[in-house]
């Protein structure tokens, strides 16, 4: 089977999201800003992620974390994306979804490119109507190619608090070179165990 490039970034310029050690209600994957992600929801996303990857004949073990937690990620990039997207009153146009859902990016060919981000699909136009947001987001604060710009909007990002559930690991927001998982397992019998670092892609905002 092919193998897969996968992309891991929070945001147009890499931000990392700010992980709350909290709990979180039952039946929760995660709690995004006051938003919930059902934990039956996540397991739909999976398995749509996981038919899309055997339709396109993609090695899932590429993506080296587990899937769940793959495809939380980016759901809770999702929410994170629409928060700010309302936030700073940004609307994103069905036409610039339409050109959007033609861009390869760094993969060979559109789907590839969403598919890395662990995006089935059927949820393409609402993960592009967000990414696109931040990207404009970027712009109105100054551009990608203004540092100032870019540390506001990562400043942004960690105003909205995100708690996952301890069940499907938790963020290593504080990752070094000895333990530089994008996520650690929170072990039900012992201590934490960093779980195989994906391989880290930014995506860089579009002008």
């Amino acid at each position: 089977m092919k193998s897969i490039r996968v992309a891991v970034a929070a945001a147009a310029v890499g931000v990392a999201l700010t992980a709350c050690s909290s709990p979180v209600e039952a039946g929760a994957a995660a709690v995004v800003g006051g938003e919930r992600i059902a934990a039956k929801d996540l397991n739909s996303e999976v398995q749509q992620y996981e038919k899309a990857l055997t339709a396109a004949r993609l090695d899932a073990s590429a993506l080296q974390v587990p899937l769940n937690q793959f495809v939380l990620f980016r759901m809770t990039n999702e929410v994170v994306y629409r928060q700010l997207a309302q936030r700073y009153k940004v609307q994103v146009s069905e036409s610039e979804i339409d050109t959007a859902l033609k861009d390869p990016g760094q993969q060979q060919t559109p789907a590839m490119n969403l598919l890395s981000k662990g995006v089935p699909p059927g949820d393409a136009r609402d993960y592009l109507r967000g990414e696109l947001s931040i990207q404009k987001i970027l712009q109105q604060l100054g551009g990608a190619q203004n540092q100032q710009a870019i540390e506001k909007l990562r400043s942004e990002f960690t105003t909205v608090k995100v708690t996952y559930s301890p069940r499907y690991g938790q963020l290593n927001t504080q990752p070094t070179q000895e333990n530089p998982s994008m996520f650690v397992d929170t072990g039900r019998f012992g201590k934490l165990t960093p779980t195989q670092q994906p391989q880290q892609q930014q995506q860089q905002p579009q002008g």
